[in-house]
């Protein structure tokens, strides 16, 4: 079992910068591929970014040069710095970590932050 605690969601002006951490358990944090994934109201959940075990990661379009995932293994965090936010990132920002055993992914949550970006 993984437990995802996500924190630094907040209120912020259009331009404004949000970092988003969250902290996980689990005995082999350094394997899991971590991400953020947000789901706005009326939409479905989408990802935000992405982080692999040995570092790699992705990013949505809508938010490459603007926002940056990274992780520490050894403090079991992973977090999104987002510089420039604009209205339309207003969304509940959610923790994930994948998980792999015997080739079968197994995908954890966190109970999600709240992002709001003012016009």
């Amino acid at each position: 079992q993984v437990q995802l605690v996500e924190s630094g969601g907040g209120l912020v002006q259009a331009g404004g910068s949000l970092r988003l951490s969250c902290a996980a358990s689990g005995r082999t944090f350094s394997t899991y591929a971590m991400g953020w994934y947000r789901q706005a109201p009326g939409k479905q959940r989408e990802l935000v970014a992405q982080i692999t075990w040995d570092g790699s990661t992705n990013y949505a379009e809508s938010v490459k040069g603007r926002f940056t995932i990274s992780r520490d293994n050894a403090k079991e965090t992973v977090s999104l710095q987002m510089n420039s936010l604009k209205p339309e990132d207003t969304a509940i920002y959610y923790c994930n970590a994948r998980t792999v055993k015997l080739y079968l992914p197994t995908d954890y949550w966190g109970q999600g932050t709240q992002v709001t970006v003012s016009s």
